[in-house]
């Protein structure tokens, strides 16, 4: 009886989410505002709809990353080898200049002010690690929801996902290196590495198999029987992998990403497109549960509660991602909308850093726990503020850049 009234919760969830993104649609602003602020109104800071015992539950847990899997193969189905090759480099480059140009950022003032303020200057590096991150879902949900095409669309999709790779990569590393000074437990680099890639290698080797089966199939029916069984088949692997770690941090929007950029690279685009159409309606819901899981967990209370911490890390982080990216877009000659626009999309943060700040406080707790408190308040407040700005400067980035309704129809 329990379960079906934690099911009900989320249904209802679901269902006032896409209604507020029907009416902010009707503002011409993204749906995906609409359920940003329904999942703060609706979570438990507020109404308690969406109650910690239905966000902390295994069911929904197991359901969110499931949907974070299917999420996955809207950027996956992007990722098309040959149409990658002339700007790979461009978005390589792109990457790594937006991810350090933040770290950079943000360590280096955070830096000076921890060191004129007498507190340790590992968490400028912590702070630095965290802001890495970028939340992809806000971003390819106003491309999706505004039908948003163009060279800036283009570069945002596949450097979305290795931005989460260099994040998660770059993050482990500084939590290894700070967890040795600060803690008992030491965790290998070798350990780090193998997690962060994981998730790629999973949807990758099934992908494969995939493509190799999807070959041969004949019919639509047929192949969209193979896309979804061998997609849950790579889930299910990182439920199993995840079981036996001591806590479960696979990335499932990547195990998703690289299964289906597997299989697009191995079929025809017809039958891939044939294939998708059926499983369209489902990636939106997938969105919206996302979103959800992003949002209800965020305290709006926090937005009166914000220190200078916070404000500093907004901006600082802002500046990094958008020097980072006009940089990398510069020197490896982007076009000019990519180069003044690109960096507005890749503002939105917060699911990814609320990880992030939950591993680093775990490691931080016990030995240093004044520290801890000083990245749990800054980032939780930063979450809640940064969110909703971004995704209007997201939207103004492809408004600006000339791309919003450009997408073909169907």
């Amino acid at each position: 009886m329990d379960l079906m009234l934690e099911v009900l919760r989320l249904a209802a969830a679901i269902v006032i989410a896409f209604l507020a993104g029907k009416l902010i649609s009707r503002l011409h602003l993204p749906a995906i505002l609409g359920w940003l602020i329904a999942g703060m109104f609706i979570g438990p800071h507020a109404f308690n709809i969406l109650s910690n015992e239905v966000l902390d539950s295994q069911w929904f847990s197991v359901a969110e990353s499931l949907f974070e899997c299917i999420f996955g193969i809207m950027i996956g189905t992007e990722l098309i080898w040959k149409d990658m090759k002339k700007a790979g480099s461009q978005i390589v480059v792109t990457t790594i200049t937006e991810s350090f140009g933040t770290l950079l950022v943000v360590s280096l003032v955070f830096g000076i002010i921890f060191w004129l303020s007498d507190v340790p200057i590992y968490l400028a590096f912590i702070f630095g690690g965290i802001s890495l991150a970028t939340a992809p879902a806000p971003s390819l949900s106003v491309v999706r929801d505004m039908k948003a095409d163009g060279p800036v669309t283009r570069t945002l999709i596949p450097l979305a996902a290795l931005d989460d790779l260099v994040a998660a990569l770059v993050f482990f590393i500084i939590i290894a290196l700070v967890s040795a000074q600060v803690s008992t437990q030491n965790i290998p680099v070798a350990v780090i590495l193998f997690l962060v890639f994981l998730p790629v290698i999973i949807g990758a080797v099934v992908g494969f198999v995939s493509g190799k089966i999807l070959q041969r199939t004949k019919t639509g029916t047929s192949t969209l029987a193979v896309m979804v069984i061998m997609l849950l088949l790579s889930a299910g692997i990182g439920f199993a992998v995840n079981s036996i770690l001591p806590a479960p941090i696979l990335n499932f929007m990547l195990i998703g990403m690289s299964y289906s950029t597997a299989v697009a690279n191995m079929i025809p685009k017809e039958k891939l497109d044939e294939s998708m159409k059926p499983l369209n309606p489902i990636i939106g819901f997938a969105m919206i549960v996302a979103i959800l899981n992003l949002a209800a967990p965020l305290d709006y209370h926090l937005i009166f509660g914000a220190g200078i911490y916070t404000l500093v890390y907004i901006v600082a982080r802002a500046v990094g991602k958008y020097s980072g990216a006009r940089f990398g877009a510069t020197i490896t000659h982007a076009p000019k909308t990519v180069r003044n626009y690109l960096g507005f999309t890749l503002l939105p943060h917060s699911g990814v850093s609320l990880v992030f700040t939950g591993i680093a406080v775990s490691v931080l707790i016990k030995s240093v726990p004044e520290s801890a408190a000083i990245v749990q308040g800054t980032i939780a407040a930063a979450a809640v503020i940064n969110e909703i700005i971004a995704v209007f400067m997201a939207k103004k980035g492809f408004e600006w850049a000339g791309e919003l309704g450009k997408a073909e129809e169907g």
